[in-house]
């Protein structure tokens, strides 16, 4: 019996689905691909055919051997979480469904059905940040009125005090109370942040990250290299750039006292970009400015991805809390968006501050 053609049996059904399909035989080569594939592969099914699927990749979290073992034992295997980073340094996510199958001769193959989530990841990312600055608005604003309207009184009788005493040494001691009082006020008026939206002017955002390098390295150990990567073509910004700075130097802060606990060389890149046609909270901008800062320590612990952008929560003994969620704040004020990529020796932040001036509406569909 002639060897059946496994390829036209399968391409004219598969090539009308939107997720991926790739056909691979029992060395892990590609022996079909669908549209959707070419199109998340980036390369047409004449260039990948017969190519090994783990070579289009420099990085890949799945492992070849899941997919023999699925082929030798014939069972069906899933991943909701796989990464891979082709050779450009490009990054997706995928999940993957593999089924074991045989062409007519016997020969084990594996079918992968897989499509890529970093957008409906994003989305969600961006949903839970929303939350998480309304909850924490929501807290703050509770404390601040419980602990604010006592520390006034507490502060106005201990003027009253100081005052009535005759003794002007037991003024020591009403001084500490004020200023104690005063304090726990100006730590929750930062909690809460400016509800106003602060003065905006036409700015260079690299001449507000050179200032933040300059703070930065004032106080940052010796063996903390700062990397600039600037886009020259990046145009003005406008925005407050006091708030924006403090929302920078919040972030590299963070990244040098990570960087501090280790002995080893430590790197801390800034790097500004430019994208096009860009979505934020479900609103599309023709032009963004991202901010990236990216430091090569251990990573956000595990714990704290969940909640990091809330006030009080700090990875650190001794932290308020409060760099990250007033970051989180200025950049909301500007329509933007922050999001973090952490693993161990590569953590990034992005702040993605739009150009509003050339905003975009769905509502009316202007470009």
């Amino acid at each position: 019996m002639a060897k059946t053609d496994c390829t036209k049996m399968v391409q004219p059904d598969f090539d009308q689905l939107l997720t991926a399909i790739v056909q691979l035989d029992a060395r892990l080569h590609i022996r079909y691909m669908n549209a959707a594939a070419e199109a998340l592969l980036d390369g047409s099914r004449k260039r990948l055919l017969n190519a090994p699927l783990f070579s289009l990749f420099s990085f890949s979290s799945l492992e070849p051997e899941v997919l023999r073992h699925a082929m030798r034992d014939q069972q069906s295997v899933s991943d909701s979480d796989v990464t891979w980073v082709f050779h450009d340094g490009q990054r997706i996510t995928i999940e993957f469904i593999a089924q074991p199958l045989r062409n007519d001769d016997g020969e084990a193959q594996v079918l992968l059905e897989f499509r890529q989530v970093d957008q409906i990841r994003r989305i969600n990312q961006e949903t839970s940040q929303q939350q998480q600055l309304q909850a924490a608005h929501s807290i703050v604003r509770g404390l601040a009125h419980e602990i604010k309207n006592p520390l006034g009184g507490l502060r106005g009788a201990a003027q009253l005090l100081a005052s009535e005493l005759a003794d002007k040494a037991l003024h020591e001691y009403t001084d500490l109370i004020i200023s104690q009082a005063d304090r726990l006020r100006n730590l929750v008026d930062r909690m809460l942040g400016s509800h106003e939206l602060p003065k905006r002017m036409t700015t260079n955002v690299h001449e507000v990250i050179e200032r933040v390098i300059a703070v930065a390295e004032l106080s940052a150990p010796k063996r903390i290299r700062f990397v600039r990567d600037y886009d020259p073509s990046l145009p003005e910004l406008t925005m407050a750039a006091d708030a924006i700075e403090q929302a920078i130097l919040n972030v590299v802060m963070n990244a040098c006292e990570a960087l501090a606990e280790r002995e080893q060389q430590g790197q801390i890149s800034l790097r500004t970009r430019v994208l096009h046609q860009q979505t934020l909270y479900g609103q599309r901008y023709r032009q963004c400015a991202v901010i990236e800062v990216q430091d090569n320590g251990p990573g956000v612990p595990e714990q704290l991805k969940e909640t990091l952008f809330y006030p009080m929560v700090s990875g650190r003994a001794g932290g308020t809390g409060l760099g990250l969620a007033i970051t989180q704040n200025a950049v909301h004020q500007h329509a933007g968006k922050v999001e973090v990529l952490s693993e161990p020796g590569d953590t990034r932040f992005l702040l993605y501050l739009p150009y509003v001036e050339t905003r975009q509406s769905h509502s009316n569909g202007q470009e």
